[in-house]
């Protein structure tokens, strides 16, 4: 009599929970990168909202940079667009700005449109990190990113680092971290103070 024998059982994986496309910061080399927080939104604690949404001083930060450069720039020649641009490099990489500096001859007015832009603006500026840094550490994270736009095309990159006070000048040629209470030119000579206008605001950051 022959005694069928059972095979070696297959482990059961338990499927992983999809995490919601809302919840994607950006796309990296081809891999989703999602915004800090998401796990607490995963877990019901916090909402999409609340994750998304920026603390007072990087909005003021941000509001006072578009403001400034608005004012700076010839808006027959520039668009300052704010409010997290999307930048499309390629199937593989989906980035974003907070401030974004395109020249007109660039990013024509055809070529605006509800998606992400696939020119690279002349200038992108960025307050802080909203992403999720769990699998790499902030200072990679920012050389990365950071690499990937001039690479592209941008001829700066602008990091206004709250915790640090600092501000780090990225170009094709040289990189470099000051105090943020030095005076940063943008182009054209045109330069702002991060710290001088929260003084002059009487705004202390400890």
């Amino acid at each position: 009599m022959t005694v069928a024998t059972k095979g070696p059982r297959r482990a059961t994986r338990t499927p992983s929970r999809k995490i919601p496309d809302y919840l994607i910061y950006e796309i990296m080399d081809g891999k989703p990168i999602y915004y800090r927080g998401y796990r607490d939104v995963l877990a019901g604690r916090k909402t999409p909202e609340e994750i998304r949404g920026r603390g007072s001083l990087q909005a003021l930060i941000v509001s006072y940079l578009a403001g400034f450069i608005g004012n700076a720039l010839d808006e027959t020649r520039f668009f300052v667009l704010i409010g997290e641009p999307g930048v499309h490099i390629n199937h593989r990489n989906n980035l974003s700005n907070d401030v974004a500096i395109h020249d007109k001859t660039v990013l024509t007015p055809e070529k605006i449109s509800k998606n992400y832009a696939d020119v690279p603006p002349k200038i992108a500026l960025e307050v802080d990190v909203d992403a999720d840094l769990s699998e790499m550490t902030e200072t990679g994270y920012i050389y990365r990113k950071t690499r990937k736009l001039l690479e592209f095309g941008v001829e700066k990159v602008i990091w206004m680092l709250t915790e640090a006070q600092a501000v780090l000048v990225a170009t094709p040629e040289r990189i470099e971290t000051v105090d943020w209470s030095r005076d940063v030119e943008v182009m054209d000579g045109h330069a702002f103070n991060i710290g001088a206008y929260l003084t002059r605001q009487g705004i202390a950051v400890n």
